[in-house]
């Protein structure tokens, strides 16, 4: 391998969507990248694989136009559980249930269209006070991106990981051979986590399952997908004696913040740089605006700005995350939570609309507190559903 091949203006160590749409968004800005990833495509993660409508204007923004034809579209969030059911509309656009290995194959060929040089199934050595090199061979380079996820040996290497983790949850994630029977994304909450159901397919439906339990509640077993379906009983029932389509595939979710996401020439993006919960559904959104603003200050030749607007970029889930993990950690509190939004439509689609950007946080308090408070004080109606969104 000859020294040129090893010279960039950018080393992205980390092959995902995040690495991938950092890789992109510089190329536009003709800056020279590498990436490399010691895994090869299509790289497959267990994951809820809906892209809400957000995260679709991210990518649009890096020319990157995502087909329903190759997915699925649904038209907003259906929330659920025992005693309720409530439906909120996207204030506008579609979002897309995609299969994780679709979307990563598109964003493969994306990149290499825009001219990423890319080095898969190479991995990266990281030593103390060494640059990175590939098999004994040194990396020449500018900056260094670190997009190498949860467990990020980049953010060890660079210095940078001491952070504090709030939340561990466990997922699991398979797919099933049966037609979609909503035009939403449904979170099935239940005793053991939510269960979310996107459709990926004319006849394919993707169910994600997220738990705070690692063990099932009185046995020393593994909670799995099956035990919190069995705990659902109307998924349960839906799903019927529908053929699996796929193996059962796990992951960890955290929520963990970070003091420094920059060092030097160094910078972390993605789940590398912190992490929300993957209740919101913003994992995805989150990385593609640390991408676009990561590529703004490289091209403008200081990681600062990068370093001042990260935290903005997960501000907003991460409040969500709270919000919705409250309802995770006390069923009574969800319980009440969910009859309100089953009761107010209008409600439900606000939230929506501050969910995806379109409405200030503090501005949906300001308008909302009056509401919310008489209905958190007035005692719950029975059990309530409203229709789906049009």
């Amino acid at each position: 391998m000859g020294l040129s091949q090893n010279r960039c203006d950018v080393l992205i160590i980390g092959g995902g969507p995040a690495g991938l749409a950092a890789a992109i968004a510089l190329r536009r800005c003709g800056i020279d990248v590498l990436l490399a990833d010691a895994r090869t495509p299509p790289i497959d993660k267990a994951c809820g694989e809906g892209i809400m409508p957000d995260s679709r204007r991210e990518l649009a923004g890096l020319g990157v136009d995502l087909n329903p034809a190759q997915g699925a579209p649904f038209r907003g969030i259906r929330f659920c559980d025992e005693h309720s059911t409530a439906s909120g509309a996207f204030p506008s656009g579609e979002g897309i249930g995609l299969r994780r290995i679709v979307l990563h194959s598109l964003l493969v060929e994306h990149a290499r269209q825009a001219g990423v040089r890319m080095r898969w199934g190479s991995p990266v050595s990281l030593h103390p006070a060494q640059p990175p090199s590939f098999s004994g061979e040194p990396v020449l380079y500018r900056y260094v991106i670190g997009a190498d996820g949860l467990s990020s040996r980049v953010r060890t290497w660079a210095g940078l990981d001491r952070g504090t983790l709030h939340t561990r949850r466990y997922g699991f994630r398979m797919h099933y051979r049966i037609p979609p029977w909503s035009p939403s994304v449904e979170v099935h909450w239940g005793p053991l986590g939510q269960a979310y159901v996107t459709p990926v397919g004319a006849d394919e439906i993707c169910v994600a399952v997220v738990t705070r339990f690692a063990f099932a509640t009185h046995h020393r077993t593994p909670v799995r997908c099956s035990q919190i379906m069995d705990s659902i009983p109307a998924l349960k029932e839906k799903l019927g004696h529908a053929e699996v389509s796929t193996r059962e595939r796990g992951s960890i979710t955290t929520t963990r913040t970070l003091p420094r996401v920059v060092r030097g020439n160094i910078a972390l993006l993605g789940d590398a740089s912190g992490s929300v919960d993957a209740i919101t559904g913003e994992g995805l959104a989150m990385a593609f605006r640390q991408a676009s603003l990561l590529a703004a200050a490289v091209q403008s030749g200081s990681l600062a700005p990068y370093a001042a607007g990260h935290a903005k970029t997960m501000s907003l889930p991460r409040t969500l995350a709270r919000g919705l993990l409250l309802m995770d950690r006390h069923p009574a509190v969800r319980r009440k939570v969910l009859r309100i939004l089953a009761g107010d439509r209008l409600l439900f689609d606000q939230l929506l609309r501050v969910h995806l950007g379109k409405q200030p946080l503090h501005r949906f308090f300001l308008e909302q507190a009056p509401r919310l408070g008489c209905r958190l004080l007035l005692p719950c109606r029975p059990d309530l559903t409203i229709g789906e969104p049009t």
